[in-house]
């Protein structure tokens, strides 16, 4: 029997016995959802990859749970992704296509909204970004500036009344300590005391450890009850910052004689994903100790992959526009921004202690949009048929049909569909057929040796699509100028409106 056919028979049982147990309300797990930012699929240790990553605590989680080296996110962008998850449906559903269209719609049941409806405590801690921003522009132009001009970006404000029914609170949120760095929007402090929800300013210091903090302060709150938190980590996205107690775990020279041998950015996003990684061992050991760790599932996902502005040069720190944030994607083709392997496929880990068997290894595709149906159904709700994704223990359970279900992208001009081992990419008038148990990578097309393959996925691309709010950008087959540098550098096309696909 091969060590493959082991690891899916352990499961099979296991699975069974977690979803056994779900109908007894006092053994309904408590449930974590870990989101970094701008990680790229290398940066983590047990992946194999890099040497340089040092997530002990990460890498704990992995071997006692489940690794999945093929796990994606619905969009390589912030604001899609988050959509996707927290909704558990494809965000293009209700509209938020990429960033140029937040809000959220408050109309769009989220996942903690369900959760609240069988007794769940909710808390989101960190980066939300689902609430109208500057950028929004339609959204401005309907709301904030209704009958003005738009000012130019630098100069838009978007007052208080109106950002308050789109922030956590309004989105099935309880408890909130949402932000970026040091201002948060929050109803409790980090000792864990409620307050009335307000700005709240910290002290200064390493922006994680304020985050972790206010993680531990909720389940401090809350570990008496089943709960569900959404810690929401602004890292590794620039701007890169740390502190020593992270950067010295990582020399700027190898000890080799010759300095400055790691990029200074590459050296700071390893620090923030090492303080990253300190935040969850932190967790798991307070979880432990309040007697909660072995009725816990915890995920931890990237929410896109790696910013590399092609060639991640080492730009000052002090750089303020659009620069390398330090992580890689390595061995994958592309980076964030791009329906290419490197901008959606992300680390994707899930642990629950002994009910799931230490240290699966799959390859199965998987999705963000699994978390929503499958932390519903272990709560006790029925599946909804608005959620797009599947039972994660279900595909364990049956390999089979992980493969057999289409996973979808679309984004900007660029349209994707992975079914099985066949992925279809269509970047403007190119088209490109990837057979990804042999080509990770992405640098062999067969769109000409198995045209039959391209044809259905094609097709099944676009009945998915007929269903979605907005027109798709790349229906006449052009690409934005980002997308055109993109395909030109990593695919070496050009690309002109030449394809008659959907």
């Amino acid at each position: 029997m091969s060590l493959k056919l082991r690891i899916i028979r352990c499961v099979v049982g296991l699975a069974g016995l977690v979803l056994s147990s779900i109908g007894v309300a006092e053994e309904r797990p408590n449930i974590i959802v870990i989101f970094t930012d701008d990680h790229g699929w290398a940066d983590l240790g047990a992946q194999g990859v890099l040497e340089d990553v040092q997530t002990p605590h990460l890498d704990v989680m992995a071997e006692s749970g489940v690794r999945f080296t093929s796990g994606y996110i619905t969009a390589p962008q912030c604001i899609p992704s988050r959509a996707g998850i927290l909704s558990g449906q494809y965000q293009q559903r209700f509209g938020v296509d990429d960033n140029r269209f937040s809000p959220m719609p408050f109309e769009v049941l989220t996942i903690p909204e369900r959760l609240k409806e069988v007794g769940y405590t909710t808390g989101m801690v960190g980066k939300w970004h689902l609430d109208p921003n500057v950028a929004s522009e339609e959204w401005l132009t309907e709301n904030t500036y209704k009958g003005k001009p738009l000012p130019p970006q630098n100069k838009r404000r978007i007052p208080l009344a109106d950002l308050l029914p789109y922030k956590t609170s309004n989105q099935g949120f309880d408890d909130h300590f949402e932000g970026y760095i040091y201002d948060y929007w929050a109803n409790y402090d980090l000792e864990g005391r409620s307050i009335t929800a307000k700005r709240v300013r910290t002290e200064e210091r390493d922006r994680l450890d304020i985050q972790s903090d206010a993680a531990l302060a909720f389940i401090d709150r809350n570990h008496d009850k089943p709960f569900f938190l959404y810690l929401s980590y602004f890292a590794p996205h620039v701007p890169l910052e740390s502190t020593e107690k992270y950067l010295s775990r990582f020399p700027r020279s190898t000890g080799s004689g010759q300095a400055g041998e790691m990029p200074e950015r590459r050296r700071y996003a390893l620090a923030m994903l090492s303080a990253v990684d300190d935040g969850v061992g932190r967790i798991r050991e307070q979880l432990h100790a309040y007697g909660q760790l072995e009725n816990t599932l915890i995920f931890f996902i990237g929410d896109n992959g790696a910013p590399l502005k092609f060639t991640m040069e080492d730009r000052p720190l002090s750089f303020k526009g659009g620069a390398w944030d330090g992580s890689m994607n390595v061995p994958l083709n592309g980076e964030k921004g791009m329906l290419s392997e490197g901008g959606v496929r992300v680390p994707y880990l899930i642990s629950w202690p002994n009910k799931i068997t230490d240290g699966i290894v799959s390859d199965i595709p998987v999705s963000s949009l699994d978390v929503g149906a499958t932390v519903v159904q272990l709560a006790g709700l029925d599946k909804d048929a608005a959620l797009d994704g599947e039972n994660l223990f279900d595909l364990l359970t049956e390999p089979s049909k992980a493969q057999t279900r289409p996973i979808y992208w679309r984004f900007w001009g660029q349209a994707a569909i992975r079914l099985g081992q066949w992925k279809y990419l269509r970047a403007g008038g190119k088209e490109y057929l990837f057979d990804l148990n042999h080509d990770i990578s992405e640098s062999t097309n067969l769109l000409k040796v198995e045209p039959a393959v391209a044809d259905t996925l094609r097709n099944r691309w676009a009945d998915w699509n007929a269903d979605l709010v907005r027109p798709f950008d790349g229906r006449d087959g052009g690409l934005n100028d980002q997308e055109v540098k993109f395909y030109a550098h990593y695919f070496g096309d050009t690309h002109t409106p030449e394809s008659s696909a959907p």
